[in-house]
């Protein structure tokens, strides 16, 4: 891939994400499935949550360029040649987004086991409510952790860039979807939600309750909770409590430094 066409395809998949993003953000504000904050999303308290989740995205946006992007592009021109033939094409990318999905599985349930990875991931379930902005709320320290064993996966299993970046728009678009406050037709739900993660999956994964909190890992398609057994059978509600169990929302410098504080 050339820099020009790789510039051109970042360029596109910022536009189709910036639309995805803006169209989703307007649409669970007219048709939401569950109540916000009080006040309604045109509060005080609502736009206080907003603007902290976006200053939250605004110093990942600012790290990107300087080390997620580098860094994945490194490993990227790293990678050894051991990849057959047939794993090239359509073909290949296919198998590597079903793998990178199968990955991000892994690393999800990794970040709720393991402590050291649970201090910066609970960041992003101390929100006190989910829409789609809640899908850009992740502390500056889990991105870099993200960003660095997502190196070591391109690199050991041969990932080629393109795959990664289309993964990563995927990925981009599910989470904004999944995190979003849209009321959808119940039947039309329940019948996608067979295939990828919907609302109605993720919000129980946010559920103020360490047992939901820590099941429904699954980011894209929603096969890999079913196989291994870590799907929650709490069905969502309305008025489902969202956050981390014991613990309440905090100003922005309070969540930055939260993963430091014993």
């Amino acid at each position: 891939m050339t820099e020009t066409s790789l510039q051109a395809l970042l360029a596109w998949k910022s536009v189709v994400v910036g639309a995805w993003l803006a169209g989703f953000i307007l649409a669970e504000r007219v048709f939401p499935a569950a109540p916000g904050l009080p006040g309604g999303p045109w509060s005080r308290p609502s736009l206080r949550r907003v603007a902290r989740n976006a200053a939250l995205w605004l110093v990942n946006v600012a790290l990107s360029p300087l080390v997620v992007a580098p860094l994945t592009a490194l490993a990227a021109s790293a990678l050894p040649s051991w990849r057959p033939a047939w794993w090239s094409g359509w073909p290949g990318l296919a198998a590597d987004l079903l793998l990178l999905d199968f990955l991000i599985y892994w690393w999800h349930r990794a970040n709720h086991e393991i402590g050291f990875l649970w201090r910066f991931h609970r960041v992003h379930h101390l929100d006190a409510t989910l829409d789609a902005t809640s899908a850009l709320r992740f502390h500056f320290g889990e991105v870099l952790l993200s960003a660095l064993a997502r190196a070591a996966a391109v690199v050991a299993l041969a990932i080629p860039l393109m795959s990664v970046l289309a993964f990563e728009g995927l990925l981009l678009l599910a989470t904004i979807f999944h995190h979003s406050n849209l009321r959808l037709p119940a039947g039309f739900e329940a019948a996608l939600a067979r295939i990828v993660v919907t609302p109605s999956i993720h919000w129980v994964h946010h559920h103020k309750v360490r047992r939901d909190t820590d099941s429904n890992y699954s980011s894209v398609l929603s096969l890999w909770d079913r196989l291994f057994a870590t799907r929650s059978a709490t069905r969502r509600r309305p008025d489902l409590p969202i956050g981390v169990e014991g613990e309440g929302e905090r100003p922005l410098l309070a969540l930055i430094a939260r993963p430091f504080v014993p």
